[in-house]
């Protein structure tokens, strides 16, 4: 109890000695808080970006990849070699499972798109359409025309914009599609255009290529499908989806959407060493701010201090007097600073701004500050730590010297 006391009667000292200098109190206070904000804004920003390429990640592939074995890693043959027979039945069991929100397959595929003078390679993908698109919600706008329709009464596909742009193509428009089957045919197969998608990325959309599964299942001749995508509820279900569908389906494989977001890994890795880079470098120059100001301090009442010595007062005790003061000012600084984080975070929601597009990709998005509660305690706790920290060890080195000297300064 008495130290409790003692603690008290010290930090009310010190709170009163952190504002003897008002000026030089409200500078290294205005400078942590704005190292504060910064990282916390720049961290906000990598959560934000990180948020949004795995969102992008997941709803591309599927929360969970599933097919056989062979199918990840092993080049094929021919197309479908390592395909799924019994999908059907496959998706009945995965919609069993509780956390299990759609279940779709793919039929992926590649071959040459022609309009009668023009041909180019095609990346294309074999899909069940109204879910399909339902699932990918903005990460693929449909620019022209309407999405496919499953069981139409002739063939239809869907274009990248730039693979449109190449084949003057426009919906209605008639194409040629030529692949080869599982058994090593040429084949080919008249189709119509029925709308026109962009995935915001152009080296996709110059080759890209939807049709509705049974379409690409007859091109190819074939009833396999490549893989199946499981859609969860929510992305925190993964690893415990994984587990139970690996359980129950022991003769496939089953991956989540991370083994397979390649992009994702690497801007991940990238932005924690820049914004790692970035917050060690504030820190710094909060330490150096609070280190100077705590030396001003001391410089300037060092025969206060020695006064305080004669009579007893004990040089540990000083130093708790000015780590305490160190604490208010970080304790200042930090939570002004996560003030105006939040504060930048909630106006740019309530007017937002996009920014332009990033390399590889044609259109822009909207700048948003995610708002982390751990990514808070621990800035605000490090920048208190780092303040107390400086705070005691000026003091401590400039404690050394005689009570003497102390009552001699000028």
């Amino acid at each position: 109890m008495k130290r409790l006391t003692d603690n008290l009667t010290w930090m009310k000292f010190a709170f009163h000695n952190s504002l003897r200098n008002r000026r030089r109190s409200i500078v290294t206070v205005a400078i942590a808080a704005l190292g504060t904000a910064g990282i916390l804004l720049a961290g906000g920003f990598a959560y934000s970006t990180y948020e949004g390429l795995s969102q992008a990640a997941a709803r591309t592939t599927g929360h969970l990849i599933i097919g056989t074995p062979s199918h990840f890693g092993t080049e094929e043959d021919v197309p479908m070699q390592f395909g799924i027979d019994n999908a059907p039945a496959l998706e009945q069991q995965l919609l069993g499972d509780p956390a299990v929100r759609y279940v779709l397959p793919r039929v992926d595929f590649s071959g040459l798109i022609s309009n009668g003078d023009k041909s180019t390679i095609m990346l294309a993908i074999g899909i069940d359409p109204q879910a399909e698109f339902a699932v990918k919600g903005p990460f693929l706008t449909v620019k022209e025309g309407d999405i496919l329709q499953a069981n139409a009464a002739e063939a239809e596909i869907m274009l990248g914009d730039a693979l449109a742009k190449s084949m003057k193509a426009k919906p209605g428009s008639d194409l040629t599609l030529m692949v080869s089957t599982v058994d090593g045919a040429l084949n080919a197969m008249d189709v119509k255009v029925r709308g026109i998608v962009s995935t915001g990325i152009p080296d996709i959309d110059k080759r890209l290529v939807y049709t509705d599964i049974h379409t690409a299942q007859k091109i190819l001749n074939t009833q396999r499908v490549s893989s199946l995508g499981v859609f969860l509820e929510n992305m925190q279900a993964t690893t415990s989806a994984q587990q139970r569908i690996s359980h129950l389906l022991p003769a496939m494989k089953v991956e989540t959407w991370l083994d397979e977001a390649f992009f994702y890994k690497s801007v991940r890795a990238l932005y924690n060493r820049i914004f790692g880079a970035l917050g060690l470098i504030i820190s710094v120059i909060v330490i150096f701010v609070v280190t100077n100001a705590m030396a001003m301090a001391i410089i300037e009442r060092t025969r206060e201090i020695g006064s305080l010595r004669a009579m007893g007062t004990m040089s540990s005790e000083l130093i708790r007097s000015f780590t305490f003061e160190g604490m208010f000012l970080g304790a200042a600084g930090a939570v002004t600073g996560a003030v105006i984080a939040i504060t930048v975070a909630v106006l740019l929601m309530v007017f937002p701004v996009q920014m332009p597009p990033p390399p590889g990709r044609s259109t822009g998005y909207p700048l948003l500050i995610t708002i982390d509660a751990a990514m808070y305690v621990v800035t605000l706790l490090g920048m208190i730590g780092l303040s107390m920290l400086s705070s005691g060890f000026i003091a401590r080195k400039t404690l050394q010297q005689t009570i003497v000297n102390a009552l001699a300064h000028n």
